[in-house]
Formats: C-alpha cells, structure tokens, sequence
C-alpha cells in the first residue's frame, strides 16, 4: 500500500513554522502540517479565573475553523453564542495539553488565551494546534519576562502533539484528510519532552483495535512528536 502523498508509513508531513505572523499578540506562530494552517495566537490578561487559587494564573485555549477551512464552506461556530461541540471538545483539549506545560503558580494572577484559528485543515487541525500553541505560549512567556511582568519562566515542559491512524489495516502516522476518512482506527497523542503521555484519544472508527495495536501507534506517534519538538527547540532558539 502506498500513501497518496508518497510519504513513508513513520513520516510526518512537511511542517513549516513562522513565529510572529501577527504584530500585536504577545506570542504568535503560523504552523503548517502539509495542506493544514493553523494561527496560533497567545493573549495575556491580567486577571484569573475566579476558580483559581489567588496568585495562581491559568492556561485556556480557543479553537475555531474559518468557514472555508474545509471543502466546502461550514457555519461559523458561533451560532447564538453556542460553540459547536466538536469544537468545544477540541479547545479543551488544546487548553489541558498546554496547561501541562506550565508551572500556573509563576504567572502570578494572569491569564494566558491561546486562540487557534484553522485557515485550511487538512487533517490533525487539532494535533497541529497543540505544537504550534506551545509556541505561541512560549514566546508569550518570553515577552512578560521581557517586560518585568514575572521573574522566572513559567515553562516547565515542551509539549507536542501528532496523529496516527490504521488505515487498509497498514498503521500510519501524521494523517492527511483523505487518509483520515478512511482509517479504520483514528488516534491523537499529546506528549512532552521527556516522552511522557499527556493525552491520549484513541477511537475505533471502522473497527475495535488490539493494545498492541495501540502501542504502535503510540510508537509512531512518539517518533513524529520527537521531531516536532526538535522543530519548537529551533524556533525557540534551542530553549522551551
């Protein structure tokens, strides 16, 4: 079986990163995963959430598709103030990967916002926003230190995400679209430097899958993620 784009079944798509494609954002990065775009804004509020504990800052994320991401044009997803579901479930997942990248204690009373607004999605939209949100918090980061905003870096770990899939019973990584709508067994991973899980989201979509198929995916995907964070070191200037 070959893969339509002619990648090896362990290899990721291109990935292009730009940090600071927006001027007024205290962090900002353009992540590019094959044909999937995604604008990773971070905004820092002076203010926390009142379900935090006072001096104790939070970490949230924003995720939404711009009606011609896809093939066809979608609703926007606020629709009388009501987020659609799957993309609630998707900036959830976003705002807990990159929460557990930092030590919430140092922001003081603030609070970070990652926006991630997919320009074109062509598969793994939320993977790609988990890598490219990282960076985006990063350089935030990076800007209130610069500013005399907190005293120590509140990073505590990188954080990367990738997706794998089983598709015509061959596992791959780093699915595109097309692959995607066809893979019988669908997994997301979200995982940090030391190759620790952050999370993990595994769905049988044509078929149930074994553990050991499962641990291969995660292999495959501990290999794609592996990269993606030598990628965020690069952008970062070798620091997280």
């Amino acid at each position: 079986m070959t893969r339509i784009d002619g990648r090896n079944f362990d290899e990721l798509r291109p990935v292009t990163i730009t940090p600071g494609f927006v001027d007024y954002a205290e962090g900002s990065v353009l992540i590019q995963c094959g044909h999937t775009k995604v604008l990773c804004c971070a905004s820092v509020e002076n203010r926390a959430p009142s379900h935090v504990p006072e001096g104790t800052g939070w970490v949230t994320a924003e995720y939404s598709m711009l009606p011609r991401a896809n093939r066809e044009r979608s609703r926007r997803d606020i629709s009388k103030l009501k987020l659609s579901p799957r993309s609630a479930e998707i900036q959830r997942l976003i705002g807990r990967s990159l929460r557990a990248a930092v030590d919430l204690a140092a922001l003081g009373d603030r609070t970070i916002t990652i926006d991630c607004d997919v320009l074109q999605g062509d598969g793994g939209t939320r993977t790609a926003s988990v890598t490219g949100g990282f960076i985006a918090l990063a350089l935030a980061c990076r800007k209130m230190m610069e500013l005399g905003w907190i005293d120590r870096d509140p990073i505590k770990h990188q954080v990367a995400a990738v997706s794998a899939g089983i598709v015509g019973d061959v596992p791959m990584l780093d699915l595109c679209y097309e692959e995607d709508s066809h893979a019988m067994v669908d997994l997301n991973c979200v995982m940090d430097e030391t190759g620790s899980i952050v999370e993990l989201q595994g769905t049988g979509e044509g078929r149930s899958f074994t553990v050991s198929e499962q641990q291969e995916l995660v292999q495959l995907c501990q290999k794609g993620i592996g990269e993606l964070l030598a990628k965020q070191k690069e952008i970062l200037g070798g620091q997280s």
